[in-house]
């Protein structure tokens, strides 16, 4: 476990001085967006969860509200980090960043609630995709904490699943598969850069419809001779 997931698996009180540090950030970097005209989501409440999330992913800061969060650079260290996520905690009570346990997740549940509720968009391979409007990306580097945030919370156009739809065991579960997606046993075949079923699907056939097209040719310059 990195010194940043050691730190943020247990929210703690943060001093005067962390929040002071974490409000001049949310101030310097946050409150453009987030602030009263509602040009972006309010935060008091979010909890600690949210702004984990969002931070540790490089989702935020954007550049304008109307830009489409995606996994960039982290903007902040892990001092920054921690103060500006427990000065948003601060501003009201929220849920606390989850703490999953994939090792005691099984791989077949996994596998058959992340197609049921995740597939359609990331692929069952976790790769990614396009949706309306948006772009479901890849999660080949998300932690197993991100993916729990992730679920529960529904960032920009992806829903939020709630206990009752998918509990904690079954969270469990989920992320075990996605960890264990990333290193896939090819024991045969060609994988493709195990890119997912859909973009494989087209390479097969474009494969198949190049060789078609070339029998084709094989056998119509055979009839004219």
């Amino acid at each position: 476990m990195s010194v940043l997931a050691a730190a943020l698996a247990f929210p703690v009180a943060a001093g005067r001085a962390d929040v002071a540090e974490g409000q001049r950030l949310y101030s310097q970097d946050c409150a453009s967006c987030h602030d009263v005209r509602g040009r972006a989501p309010a935060l008091r409440g979010v909890g600690a969860r949210a702004a984990d999330f969002y931070l540790t992913t490089g989702y935020m800061p954007l550049g304008h509200p109307g830009e489409e969060p995606k996994r960039s650079r982290v903007r902040y260290d892990d001092r920054e980090l921690r103060s500006l996520i427990d000065y948003i905690a601060s501003l009201g009570p929220g849920p606390g960043i989850p703490q999953p346990q994939p090792e005691r997740g099984n791989l077949a549940v996994g596998l058959r609630s992340f197609t049921q509720h995740c597939s359609g968009c990331h692929q069952v391979v976790g790769e990614g995709g396009y949706v309306p409007d948006s772009v479901a990306w890849p999660l080949k580097k998300a932690s197993a904490t991100q993916i729990a945030e992730a679920v529960r919370i529904g960032p920009y156009v992806m829903p939020h699943f709630t206990k009752r739809q998918i509990s904690d065991r079954e969270l469990d579960s989920v992320i075990r598969f996605v960890l264990d997606s990333r290193h896939p046993d090819n024991r045969g075949g060609w994988a493709i850069g195990n890119i997912g079923p859909v973009p494989e699907g087209l390479v097969s056939w474009l494969i198949a419809g190049s060789a078609l097209v070339g029998v084709c040719l094989l056998i119509g310059k055979r009839n004219k001779a």
